[in-house]
């Protein structure tokens, strides 16, 4: 039996190939179809007749893509991208098909309008709400002639992200230099020429060192390296990747495609309806009007670019009058960041590395858990994975196992890049009245271990680690039992980093760093002088960080807002545009940083990059109260566990935050975290 059709409460991965993909994808989707014409023609209009067979429908199918997409992003091959492009268009067909089946539409209808939908829980009346909204963004309401485009335009979207997505892994690792002496990598700590000689002995090299442009190798040398001329080699290869400048120039080039998927996006927001794809992206979110958006924008900004440009100033005074250097190019400004950060605060990243080994912080960050919301996490290695790399853990409260995560940490060949949670398996009750537990992927790209040493992380991505955690915890504590609305499922875009961003304080915090920090040799934990410092730094450059987090977000905005094929919209335009307004420090002419921006390109976060943000001020104003109560105060845990964490997507994001917070969220306590206001 094909192992992607087995119902099992983890997936088979000691069975799993993918030659099983598309035969398993391809039974599935005939088996759905047939269920919904047996249910329509069952003419009966309740959650157990019609909404409850057709989640179960989705959950298997979901179970079994959840695997194939997640191969593809951590195990790509060139045999596995032509699978998943053909799977991707299967599906995405099926899903505009769902959407626009006008009897099943119908059926929604009455049971939001029976007498049973008052009975209905809080948690089943969402569902039957959002499936309604979806049937509608999915072109319900159009002709025939329509649909056909709408589903045409899908399936064209559906191939260019996809495109998009695999020239960026194409053109990062489709780069690297070999660099035969070490005395080209002068500045670069240890650790750093540890990985980049591993680097080259895995490519046959006898010795030296490998530079690529995935994130270990890269941020080292923009920050270390006191070759400038290396510097702007590598800063030009990584802005220039997929583009048509650069080391690979027209090779992986999204140039084209960027073009194409806005069009397409834009023509499908106006078949909707919609005046613009930044409309419609809102539809789904907390945030009301695209004027609210950039209004919240522009607010931040106003507050941020002062102080930013003040800090820039200190930079460029600081290297001109320590290093005479003239002026700062754009490789320049994290090298000379880090040694005014080292002067000013006596601490960098790379002292930081020997306190945070991968087991200490591992150890530590689910003590964190522990404390805040009284649950055990516990390594399963019975448990198999899809990856050497990949371990699987256990969440128990009160000694039942209520979830699970895989856990997949470092940077490899044919791994995408950056970090992401993604769903497993999600909570729900299962037909013989047993739970189907929630399961989370968390993937991240730290630098491997070297020599059999366990890796050491720095603090930025300890935060990271916790980033994702926060997100997974959300996914897996949750208490609702309506698929659609269970874990992360239906909660808005720009509310789903909330839990992420809210973990994210306990890596700076006195009371948990002893918990999450053991010196590799000594087992000492990081003393309170370096924490003292590493507080008193945590500030530094708020404002340039804010503002470079603000320049993403307002470009995606309007390129989603004002993008017109009809008035040849120019994307470099754009975005020079707005550096002019809110850059501290304007790049050269020749980078192209939308062309691997897969956030909004190949991602979820189109016209959604302000998410970050908008979520950055709850969370900041979620952890005022842990402020206020402590940080360990375990009322306040449960509080934000029961409030937030467990009721998914199953209410109003702002009758939960106000349920936990108990009021409506402020600004403030974000502009005092960074620094930009006491």
């Amino acid at each position: 039996m094909n192992p992607l059709l087995s119902e099992t409460a983890l997936p088979l991965f000691e069975k799993i190939k993918i030659e099983h993909f598309e035969p398993a994808i391809d039974e599935v989707l005939a088996e759905n179809k047939q269920l919904i014409q047996r249910l329509l023609a069952a003419s009966s209009d309740t959650w157990d007749s019609l909404v409850y067979p057709l989640e179960s429908a989705d959950d298997r199918l979901n179970n079994m893509w959840s695997v194939i997409s997640h191969y593809n992003a951590v195990l790509n091959s060139d045999a596995l991208r032509d699978i998943y492009k053909r799977l991707i268009s299967k599906l995405t067909e099926y899903q505009t098909e769902v959407g626009q089946n006008e009897a099943l539409f119908q059926a929604y209808k009455r049971l939001s309008e029976s007498a049973e939908y008052v009975t209905l829980n809080g948690p089943q009346q969402k569902v039957v709400d959002n499936s309604l909204r979806d049937f509608k963004l999915s072109g319900i309401g159009l002709n025939t002639e329509d649909k056909q485009q709408y589903s045409e335009l899908k399936q064209t979207l559906s191939s260019l992200t996809n495109n998009f997505s695999e020239n960026v892994l194409d053109a990062t690792q489709g780069w690297t230099k070999y660099i035969e002496s070490s005395d080209q990598l002068a500045g670069l700590p240890d650790s750093a020429l540890q990985l980049l000689a591993s680097l080259a002995k895995d490519q046959g090299y006898e010795s030296g060192y490998l530079l690529t442009l995935d994130i270990p190798s890269y941020l080292p040398v923009m920050t270390y390296c006191e070759n400038a001329e290396l510097r702007e080699e590598l800063y030009k290869a990584y802005l220039t990747r997929a583009s048509d400048q650069g080391p690979n120039a027209g090779k992986w080039d999204n140039s084209e495609n960027i073009q194409k998927i806005m069009s397409t996006r834009q023509t499908l927001a106006k078949l909707l309806s919609f005046e613009n794809y930044a409309q419609r992206s809102l539809a789904t979110k907390m945030a009301g009007s695209v004027d609210e958006v950039m209004l919240f924008m522009e607010q931040l900004a106003d507050k941020a670019l002062p102080v930013a440009k003040k800090e820039f100033s200190e930079l460029e005074a600081y290297a001109r009058e320590t290093f005479d250097q003239a002026s700062l190019e754009s490789w320049d400004v994290g090298f000379y960041s880090e040694k005014l950060r080292q002067e000013r605060f006596d601490v960098s990243q790379e002292e930081l590395k020997p306190y945070f080994p991968v087991p200490v912080v591992l150890k530590g960050m689910f003590e964190v858990a522990k404390r805040l919301f009284d649950i055990e996490v516990k390594a399963r290695p019975d448990i198999k994975t899809c990856h050497a790399d990949s371990h699987y853990y256990s969440i128990y409260v009160d000694g039942q196992e209520v979830s699970g995560f895989y856990l997949d940490l470092y940077a490899r060949k044919n791994k995408r890049g950056g970090a992401w949670m993604a769903d497993c398996r999600v909570r729900r009750r299962l037909v013989d009245g047993s739970l189907q537990l929630p399961v989370a992927n968390l993937v991240c790209n730290f630098t491997p271990p070297v020599d059999g040493n366990d890796s050491l992380l720095t603090h930025n991505e300890v935060t990271t680690l916790f980033h994702e955690f926060g997100h997974g915890l959300h996914h897996m504590l949750t208490q609702i039992e309506a698929a659609d609305v269970s874990g992360i499922s239906g909660v808005p875009w720009d509310v789903v980093e909330l839990p992420s961003q809210l973990l994210e304080n306990w890596c700076w915090q006195e009371e948990s760093i002893p918990l999450i920090s053991s010196h590799f040799e000594t087992g000492e934990s990081l003393p309170k002088t370096l924490l003292d410092k590493m507080l008193a730094a945590k500030y530094f450059q708020g404002g340039m960080a804010m503002m470079r987090q603000l320049e993403f977000s307002i470009f995606d905005f309007q390129l989603h807002r004002d993008f017109s094929e009809a008035d040849q919209t120019d994307v470099l335009a754009l975005i020079n545009t707005i550096r002019k307004k809110v850059s501290v420090k304007v790049p050269p002419d020749y980078t192209r940083f939308s062309h691997a921006f897969s956030h909004i390109f190949s991602g979820g976060y189109a016209a959604g990059y302000y998410s970050y943000k908008w979520a950055e001020v709850l969370a900041a104003d979620a952890f005022s109260r842990f402020e206020e109560e402590g940080i360990f105060n375990k009322e306040t845990g449960l509080s934000y566990k029961q409030e937030i964490l467990e009721v998914g997507g199953s209410k109003d994001a702002m009758d939960m935050f106000v349920a936990f917070r108990g009021r409506k969220p402020s600004v403030d306590p974000l502009l005092k975290q960074a620094g930009i206001q006491s």
